[in-house]
């Protein structure tokens, strides 16, 4: 299930700002200015040559002429500055030269000499958006809906604005409205369902997804219909959706989506039979090779998961993320496959890598290493690296838990209870950290808080998951941040 909000962000590529910039060219370039079909009181039409000027200049900017239509623009403004036509053209004009703060005067004089024209409140609405003036914005396309109630793209362009905005429920009923008028707008109706879905509306966005597959059957409709199954715990027909996505349109982020859903779900072997192929077709995909490398991880194959994650990092050395993973995986490592990734990560650091996480498996990879043989490494070039992963993550509880540990080692059992305090004040539901305060605690001559930690131990220690429910919540883990590390090769 992707995070909130992904696929909304990811999708506006397409919607407001791109389809309204239409409206630049919707009446004036047409060669059918509206405004003069009910010519208002304010303004009067341009006579005589500047009437000849004012459609030279409007054909100078149906042929992408700006420039020359600015400098055409010049005496019909002077002689007819109250003429709503004019002042709209010239507003259109200076949209389209990328001038939108002086485009906004011309705009808004031409929609205050006719009030009545939609398109040009729409035009309005969306300059005043790209000056980021949203209130007004929605002001004006409220009022070009008011004014055309039953036309689609008003009401679809209101909505898209309030997806724009993030406000998806009130943008529903817009793009409902839209979508009655225009049953076969695959734009509309995709955004309506992509609305629904993140608004919890299931059942309807499972009903337009539907409807617009019988209309225009697209990969994207299924990935969408899949995580409205996901959402629904239907299980079986959200794997089933994203399959036929991938199918359709073998892309990255497909495959990896439909083998992420048998990964969530505990189907390792078909989520690496997934992976795999789509290896084979994108073989410069980092991403689903450290989602075979996750898979891996999952059958408890957790050499050959860490090899994959190690093959990745070598490609990317900047990369922190690979090595992250086979952080994760490291305590369940073979001594040999251990040490491969422990030299990765000592030259991650040693390179200068900024990531708090890395830091801090490396020290507890030296840590364990000095447990077997003492003399092999010092405490303090451990308690070093932990220092440093607190400093470039003030909230590492694990660090702080390590650090302890090393404290308490040394018998600076006040040192080691501050950092065990420090740990729960982060992750206060974890039973080894009270059970090691308590201890610390103990050995400072504080019996009553020791026993109060100890308690608390006990009462955590039996609600803690089972090792194998850790591991599927490290895997859960694993593919919501794959799927926030999306490659840029081979994304299509």
């Amino acid at each position: 299930m992707r995070i909130c909000g992904d696929r909304l962000r990811r999708h506006l590529r397409a919607t407001l700002l791109t389809a309204l910039a239409l409206c630049q060219h919707c009446s004036l370039a047409q060669g059918r200015p509206r405004a003069q079909a009910t010519p208002s009181t304010k303004s009067s039409s341009p006579v005589g040559s500047l009437k000849q000027q004012f459609a030279s200049a409007r054909a100078a900017y149906q042929a992408g002429h700006y420039s020359q239509a600015w400098n055409e623009l010049q005496p019909v403004l002077t002689g007819n500055p109250n003429n709503s036509d004019v002042n709209e053209l010239a507003g259109l004009v200076q949209v389209s030269m990328g001038q939108d703060d002086k485009a906004h005067s011309y705009l808004a004089k031409a929609v205050r000499l006719n009030p009545n024209v939609a398109e040009w409140r729409t035009t309005l609405a969306v300059n005043l958006l790209k000056l980021h003036r949203n209130g007004e914005a929605e002001a004006q396309f409220r009022k070009a809906v008011g004014l055309e109630p039953t036309n689609y793209d008003t009401n679809h362009n209101l909505g898209e604005f309030y997806i724009q905005t993030g406000n998806l429920m009130a943008a529903i009923p817009y793009l409902r409205r839209a979508q009655r008028l225009n049953p076969n707008s695959y734009s509309n109706g995709y955004d309506l369902a992509l609305a629904c879905e993140q608004t919890g509306e299931l059942d309807q966005a499972r009903r337009q997804l539907q409807s617009l597959i019988k209309i225009n059957d697209r990969a994207e409709l299924h990935n969408l219909l899949a995580e409205v199954e996901e959402k629904s715990r239907n299980y079986l027909a959200s794997a089933g959706e994203y399959e036929k996505a991938a199918r359709m349109d073998p892309s990255e982020s497909n495959i990896f989506d439909w083998g992420a859903e048998l990964l969530l779900h505990q189907t390792f072997e078909p989520a690496l039979a997934v992976f795999k192929a789509g290896l084979e077709r994108l073989p410069q995909s980092t991403r689903l090779q450290l989602a075979v490398g996750i898979a891996l991880y999952g059958l408890g194959r957790f050499d050959d998961g860490a090899r994959e994650f190690c093959k990745v990092w070598d490609k990317s050395p900047s990369d922190s993320l690979p090595l992250s993973l086979a952080g994760k995986a490291y305590e369940n490592l073979s001594s040999s496959m251990a040490d491969e990734v422990r030299s990765r990560f000592r030259q991650f650091v040693e390179s200068g890598g900024r990531d708090g996480s890395i830091r801090y498996y490396y020290a507890v990879s030296l840590w364990r290493e000095h447990e077997g043989n003492p003399e092999s490494v010092q405490p303090a070039e451990i308690e070093s690296l932990l220092k440093s992963a607190i400093s470039l993550q003030r909230d590492y509880a694990d660090a702080y838990l390590q650090l302890g540990i090393i404290y308490a080692e040394q018998h600076k059992y006040a040192e080691a209870a501050a950092q065990y305090e420090q740990a729960l004040k982060t992750a206060p539901n974890v039973p080894a950290t009270h059970y090691r305060l308590g201890q610390a605690l103990s050995r400072m001559g504080d019996k009553s808080r020791a026993e109060q930690e100890f308690t608390a131990f006990e009462r955590l220690h039996n609600q803690e998951v089972a090792a194998t429910e850790k591991q599927n919540s490290d895997i859960q883990q694993f593919v919501y941040t794959m799927r926030n590390a999306a490659s840029p090769a081979n994304s299509n």
